[in-house]
């Protein structure tokens, strides 16, 4: 089942007035989805701390530049064929972290569906430069977990302190543990107000 379905939805905008509000305001999220693999979660953490039109820019660069966006050929690329893509040292080395996790076993991204959230998790976060906002995300949009509150996400932060009378992180995660089961659909409805107030363009 999707994230973003009809009964979800409902039980959520009828137990909990904030939803309410974005609904009637901006309609419904997207349902956001990618492929599992390496590509979706190379794009996720070249989203982190950054804009997604910023990752999005230098991912097109980035593939562009090779002739198949593998693990193997990622760890080919030198530090300046990395800088030409634009992408940061620090990336550079997380993205080499994991196709080389990839290639040696360490991890095997086609399998992660079939394991519970810790397991994802702790496979996940072993892999230098993945932490937890990145599983997260991973488990959002390429596993469809559904009950994920990525409390390290500003743009969630923010959104949660502006329509809600909570202030610092501890007080939003207790917020959001009434938003249960649901809290991924929640977090799709949080990112749909502040984008759609910003007048940014959705891109997954």
């Amino acid at each position: 089942m999707d994230i973003v379905n009809e009964e979800h939805i409902s039980k959520l905008t009828k137990s909990h007035p904030v939803f309410a509000f974005i609904k009637e305001k901006y309609g419904i999220p997207p349902n956001w989805i990618r492929s599992q693999g390496f590509i979706s979660l190379a794009k996720i953490i070249l989203e982190q701390q950054v804009s997604l039109a910023s990752a999005n820019a230098h991912f097109i660069k980035l593939n562009d530049y090779l002739d198949e966006f593998t693990p193997e050929n990622i760890v080919k690329l030198t530090d300046d064929e990395m800088r030409v893509c634009q992408i940061s040292r620090q990336k550079a080395t997380y993205l080499k972290a994991l196709s080389t996790a990839i290639i040696n076993g360490e991890i095997g991204l086609e399998v992660l569906d079939t394991l519970d959230e810790a397991s994802v998790r702790k496979q996940l976060t072993a892999i230098k430069g993945i932490g937890t906002w990145t599983a997260d995300i991973y488990l959002m949009f390429c596993l469809h977990a559904k009950d994920i509150f990525p409390i390290g996400d500003i743009a969630v932060i923010n959104t949660v302190k502006e329509l809600c009378t909570v202030h610092t992180k501890e007080d939003i995660v207790q917020l959001a543990e009434q938003w249960k089961p649901y809290r991924t659909l929640a977090t799709y409805f949080l990112w749909h107000y502040y984008i759609s107030k910003r007048n940014r363009k959705y891109l997954v």
